[in-house]
């Protein structure tokens, strides 16, 4: 019988992604209550949001709006989701699937939760249509759960390289549109992959014995 305490994703033991998770999820915290508390943005968010407003560049607005409608709304929230989950399953990994769907459903969840928590002021020259809430970003959480539960779940190089370039590609989309304040594509990347940590730590063993078992068969 597996000893769970010692079972690794990744190359993560269970503890080490809790702890990893539940710090990144803290640092997200921190930053939204001194966001809160503060009664102007950072400097380097009125710094950033400025250069972008002075220096507009319109290849870069027509990039950010691609990626605002991959990024979010229905399709980054259903279709990502639902597809990723469909793939997993036909490479006979339902408990991948079950994995992914949960971490993009816990991380939307506190997307959501923080928006409504810290009630942050998007800048006022935004160009796209948005929601409540400008801290965190819920299209970065989202690249950064998509990049983050990819490399868990296929721990390459070229899987974490392409996701952390996807992240900072949407963390500049995002801040390109001023629909968000630089701070606030970190605290969603934070919260993104903190919880898919979080979530992969409770999975961890249920997702080493399918790995194994998927091998055994592809051995056959």
């Amino acid at each position: 019988m597996e000893q769970t305490n010692i079972v690794k994703v990744a190359g993560l033991t269970r503890t080490l992604l809790f702890v990893v998770g539940g710090i990144l999820i803290l640092a997200a915290c921190v930053l939204g209550t001194l966001i809160l508390l503060l009664p102007t943005p950072f400097p380097f968010d009125t710094w950033w949001n400025s250069v972008l407003v002075q220096n507009p560049i319109i290849f870069l607005t027509g990039f950010a709006r691609v990626m605002d409608w991959i990024g979010g709304g229905w399709f980054g929230v259903l279709v990502v989701p639902i597809l990723g989950a469909i793939a997993l399953i036909l490479l006979r990994r339902p408990w991948s699937a079950a994995f992914f769907l949960t971490a993009e459903a816990a991380s939307a969840g506190a997307v959501q939760i923080a928006k409504h928590a810290f009630g942050r002021a998007r800048p006022e020259d935004i160009i796209v249509i948005v929601d409540y809430g400008s801290f965190p970003s819920g299209h970065v959480a989202n690249a950064a759960t998509l990049a983050t539960a990819a490399f868990i779940l296929f721990p390459r190089l070229w899987v974490l390289l392409i996701g952390i370039a996807y992240v900072l590609l949407m963390a500049l989309s995002r801040t390109a549109l001023h629909a968000h304040w630089l701070s606030d594509t970190i605290g969603g990347a934070l919260i993104g992959a903190g919880m898919v940590l979080l979530i992969a730590g409770a999975f961890a063993p249920l997702l080493v014995r399918e790995r194994r078992d998927v091998r055994q068969l592809s051995s056959q």
